[in-house]
């Protein structure tokens, strides 16, 4: 028997030959991966594949340019990624680019001729080809439908189109904490606080408000004002009040159906002597599923806090020391006042603020934007407007590193029961001033008329002793929030 008729030497070269195949086959779908259209390019149809070619070259070509972009000045690229335009395109651009990877994925396994491979060759190229679409395709329908939920969660919160200017070079948003569940009659916005944004450095100063300050006054020729000239001093009247006070008497203002919202701006404008560019109504509720959306927050407990007992039985206790917080758990410690008072509970929800605001980074905010902007939607209530979105979101990220300091309204400089308006506007100014200059060693301190004092601490006549009224009084005159948290 010759050698070219041995059935040995037969087998083994066609076993060589099917390898070359199923190599060939798998070359041409990895070709596609890392360079979609090569393979049609190689062995298909070579317009299909100059086509494909030049369109993953400008799309790496538009990588490069946004990394340029951002090196150079980031805020360029958060104005193209708030672009709710932009947005739109970029989801209907990232799923037609899925479809077409599918496609030539496709293609690419046909050009590997399947029917000529053995059938473990032509298994696995089935899976292979099968995997690669799904991660391919996967990725790029997932990447789309982010920039869908960002164009909603965009249009949903930020509707407003009225856009106003820094003022004297500070953004003052105030920041209202509050929710109309059961027992409550209206919406009481129970935690008040301003944020006063450096708009170049991000440097920012959080300004607490005590919910029961008395006697508050208004802007003149407001109708507030008209109504209560000599301040807010109806019976059981006080700041966090005001909201719920307008929006029951609307035939008092333009009828526009945000009046009581209104009115607390007009009130702290004038308490404060800031001029308010916009505002953000925080749903507790809501700020609970944000806190789980992100996978929890890390805060120091510095005193052991209860979970209820406002109106209700208490249920639990958050125990002392460094915890991770889940969204409930947050919201209690944020909002409780058993066995200590408002001043405390001021103190403690400026902690969880500049914990959020550190904890949020880009990563997390990617990872898990869904959820978060699932939570934002039903957590926030806001007039930014969304052509103003990208100047926010370029100040949030210069905040996480920026100095955050604090002014706090309290005893023992404010009586929250007979307030000295006068002495707040020019405790607010001078905190505003400090948080200007170089950073000072030392975390907190306090003048007259700078907030209140280490040695005198607050004393709240409405809820009783503070266990950590020393601490509380340094968070809520802190030249750097971060150092006392």
């Amino acid at each position: 028997m010759s050698e070219r008729e041995d059935p040995y030497v037969r087998t083994q070269a066609e076993v060589a030959s099917a390898r070359v195949r199923f190599r060939r086959a798998l070359s041409l779908l990895l070709m596609t991966l890392v360079a979609p259209g090569s393979a049609q390019l190689l062995a298909g149809n070579k317009q299909v594949g100059r086509v494909a070619l030049r369109i993953w070259a400008g799309l790496w070509g538009l990588v490069l340019l946004l990394l340029l972009l951002a090196w150079i000045d980031r805020g360029i690229v958060v104005t193209l990624l708030t672009s709710t335009g932009l947005l739109w395109l970029m989801r209907f651009a990232l799923i037609a680019l899925a479809l077409g990877w599918v496609g030539l994925f496709a293609d690419a396994w046909r050009l590997g001729a399947p029917l000529r491979l053995e059938r473990k060759h032509r298994l696995a190229m089935s899976g292979v080809s099968g995997l690669l679409c799904f991660v391919t395709a996967g990725a790029l329908l997932v990447a789309s439908n982010l920039m869908a939920v960002q164009q909603d969660f965009i249009t949903t919160v930020f509707g407003s189109s009225v856009v106003r200017d820094a003022d004297h070079g500070r953004y003052n948003v105030l920041l209202l904490g509050g929710d109309s569940g059961k027992g409550r009659e209206g919406l009481r916005p129970d935690s008040l606080t301003v944020a006063s944004i450096d708009a170049e450095t991000g440097d920012t100063v959080l300004v607490g408000l005590p919910r029961n300050l008395a006697d508050v006054p208004f802007p003149d020729g407001h109708p507030m004002d008209d109504e209560f000239p000599r301040g807010f001093d109806c019976d059981g009247c006080y700041l966090n009040s005001v909201n719920t006070w307008a929006d029951d008497h609307p035939e008092l203002f333009d009828d526009h159906g945000h009046e009581g919202i209104d009115a607390t701006r007009a009130a702290v404008e004038e308490i404060t002597g800031l001029k308010l560019s916009y505002h953000v109504l925080v749903n507790m509720k809501g700020f609970a599923s944000l806190v789980d959306a992100v996978g929890g927050v890390t805060v120091k407990v510095r005193e052991r806090t209860a979970i209820g007992g406002i109106g209700s039985p208490i249920t639990g206790w958050i125990p002392k020391g460094r915890q991770k917080l889940d969204g409930r758990e947050a919201l209690w410690y944020a909002r409780s006042r058993v066995q200590n008072s408002d001043y405390s509970r001021m103190a403690r929800q400026k902690c969880v603020m500049s914990a959020m605001l550190k904890q949020l980074d880009p990563n997390t905010v990617l990872l898990k934007a869904t959820g978060i902007a699932e939570s934002s939607k039903k957590m926030l209530s806001t007039d930014i407007p969304a052509s103003d979105l990208d100047t926010f979101v370029e100040l949030a990220l210069k905040a996480r590193d920026a100095k955050v300091s604090t002014v706090s309204l309290v005893p023992p400089q404010i009586d929250t029961g007979d307030p000295d308006y006068d002495k707040i506007r020019r405790m607010v100014a001078k905190g505003i001033e400090r948080s200007e200059k170089p950073a000072a060693k030392g975390g907190g301190s306090s003048t007259s008329d700078k907030g209140p004092s280490k040695s005198a601490p607050a004393k709240d006549s409405t809820s009783g002793g503070d266990p950590d009224k020393e601490r509380s009084a340094r968070i809520n005159d802190a030249e750097d929030l971060g150092e006392v948290c």
